[in-house]
């Protein structure tokens, strides 16, 4: 995870916060990323016990791991593994050489319930142009596996999208993303999106325009603001942020590929505005409630995962980035969040 920006001044706010009884089962809507980034944490065997245990049912790994994929084998737990980045160009350039990763990282845990590849994570610059080329060489290895059901998209910051308030005026910012829309069109996935108000709320806040209120960026009700472009109302700041994602897919004439939100979550420490266990408990345990009921834009459950599992403490970057987990090393939680 990196600093998600790129948010235009957005007003809102949201959704009544609840107390949960536990995580919604039923309704894949809600997953944990698992990040490795931290001391002492636990052995993945315990991880996975841990995710049953609180009845998180969706995981998000960002490399292949052996131990973990064993661990969730036979579980049920949906997965989103990532291509870790040193291998992206290598998979763009050779059809054999994703064929050989899918066969190691994939093929050889038939328990383990994958449901997408994720070809690169908020890849930027020129890694850009590797991606597209890495995500057919994936998806023709799939298809000739027989695992054609495993879908295969990329994970793009939120500042991938430009003029993103109104939601309605979200468009993408650069030219690559447009036929990755369309491969995605085209094979049925979703774009997987991290989208972090947190970010949006700490820069509006550091910049001095004081535009983002903090109930509308964390799920607390107080403010409306309707979209005069299509006339949706919005309560909080992370459904304006997904519409506009939404409004981007159309105006590249992919109206029919959803979006995953393979990133979302707040800190609940590390000196900056806004990071604090209260607001990390209000954003979280709002965003489980929240997104079984979509957005505005398209209001059906909404797959989410929140970032992450654990604090990792060797995270590099600014402080804050080490306080975004839901639990501590020793498997404690780092806030009173209920499941």
């Amino acid at each position: 995870m990196a600093n998600k920006m790129g948010l235009a001044p957005m007003l809102s706010v949201a959704m009544l916060l609840g107390t949960l009884a536990a995580f919604p089962a039923a309704v894949h809507s809600i997953g944990v990323c698992y990040g490795v980034n931290g001391s002492n944490l636990p052995r993945a065997s315990d991880v996975v016990q841990l995710y049953i245990s609180k009845g998180i049912d969706s995981m998000r790994i960002y490399f292949p791991d052996a131990d973990t994929l064993k661990a969730l084998s036979g579980t049920g737990i949906g997965v989103i593994m990532d291509v870790a980045g040193e291998d992206l160009a290598r998979l763009a350039s050779s059809p054999s050489a994703a064929a050989g990763w899918v066969r190691d990282n994939v093929q050889a845990y038939p328990g383990v319930s994958f449901r997408y590849i994720a070809v690169g994570n908020e890849v930027q610059g020129s890694g850009t142009a590797s991606i597209l080329p890495a995500m057919r060489n994936v998806n023709s290895a799939l298809t000739a596996a027989g695992l054609g059901s495993i879908k295969v998209s990329t994970s793009v910051r939120f500042d991938v999208i430009a003029n993103s308030f109104p939601p309605s005026d979200g468009v993408f910012r650069d030219s690559y993303m447009t036929p990755i829309a369309g491969f995605l069109a085209a094979t049925g996935a979703p774009l997987l999106a991290n989208v972090y108000p947190y970010f949006a709320y700490k820069d509006d806040q550091q910049s001095g325009q004081n535009n983002i209120p903090l109930n509308y960026a964390t799920f607390q009700p107080g403010t409306t603001v309707t979209d005069a472009g299509n006339g949706l109302t919005y309560t909080c700041l992370f459904d304006a942020m997904v519409d506009s994602i939404y409004a981007a897919l159309e105006k590249a004439r992919t109206p029919g590929v959803g979006v995953v939100v393979s990133e979302s979550g707040w800190p609940s420490a590390g000196g900056a505005v806004g990071a604090s266990a209260r607001n990390a408990q209000a954003y979280n345990q709002g965003l489980i409630n929240h997104v079984r009921g979509g957005t505005p834009r398209k209001p059906r459950a909404l797959e989410t995962y929140i970032f992450a599992m654990f604090n990792e403490d060797r995270k590099p970057g600014d402080e804050v980035e080490k306080h975004f987990g839901l639990f501590n090393p020793d498997k404690s939680p780092s806030y009173g969040i209920s499941f």
